[in-house]
């Protein structure tokens, strides 16, 4: 009897996971190394499926009850604010062999990952990933500090397969992000004043050459406005319920 309880509550369990995420969008992209599947949580927060793991981009539980997600082969965070840092929800998707990447600021108040300066390079979960700073250029506060200062965040291109995807952040346009090369998908931010406008960001999917523009971190942009400028050119604009 006590066997039988046990996985009738373990059968409820997952289908009350499973529900939880269903409300979530998710695209299936085919790579050389199988699919890839995205799951769009909301602001900044990704997970990437692939080969039966998965990694975690920004989880916070503002956005998700993390606790319906499958545990983390590996954590990304791009930076220290709370919109993208948050110890609970790390906490709900650990597992003992989980690996957890990130700044020296968001070590310093997790305790715990491995720091990963700009310009950098590791394997998590299997795949290839570079770091790539994550700043503001003109987006400053009213003391005339940028929002998020140079050498502080991460973006992140991760090698899945044939695919370049690049997740970039809380940035500007840089040069360090017009310098990149190949890649194939992309999720830049439009939030105004702490990221990119609309229009900055059309201007960077066009140099970097994207085939599929994801505009994330909205804030009170309009990423219709980006679909309208890229009309009609080679790049796939995918706008999901990123808020």
């Amino acid at each position: 009897m006590k066997v039988k309880v046990l996985v009738i509550m373990i059968m409820i369990g997952s289908a009350i996971g499973a529900m939880g995420q269903n409300r979530f969008e998710r695209d299936t992209i085919q790579t050389s190394g199988g699919n890839l599947v995205i799951t769009l949580i909301g602001h900044s927060s990704l997970l990437f499926n692939y080969q039966d793991r998965n990694i975690f981009i920004d989880p916070v539980m503002q956005v998700a009850d993390y606790s319906l997600f499958p545990k983390a082969d590996a954590i990304l965070v791009t930076h220290g604010h709370g919109d993208h840092l948050d110890p609970i929800a790390i906490e709900k998707i650990v597992k003992p062999e989980t690996e957890i990447f990130l700044t020296r600021l968001c070590f310093d108040k997790l305790k715990k990952g491995k720091v990963c300066p700009n310009e950098s390079f590791f394997i998590a979960a299997g795949v290839p990933v570079e770091t790539i700073a994550a700043y503001n250029i003109t987006g400053l506060r009213g003391n005339g500090i940028p929002y998020h200062p140079k050498g502080e965040g991460n973006g992140y291109v991760l090698t899945i397969g044939q695919l370049k995807v690049y997740v970039a952040g809380d940035t500007e346009l840089t040069p360090e992000m017009a310098k990149l090369k190949n890649i194939d998908i992309a999720f830049l931010p439009i939030g105004l004043p702490y990221t990119m406008a609309p229009g900055m960001a059309v201007e960077a999917a066009q140099k970097l050459k994207l085939k599929i523009f994801y505009p994330y971190h909205f804030n009170n942009s309009n990423p219709e406005e980006v679909v309208r400028a890229l009309m009609g050119t080679p790049i796939e604009v995918r706008v999901r319920s990123l808020k």
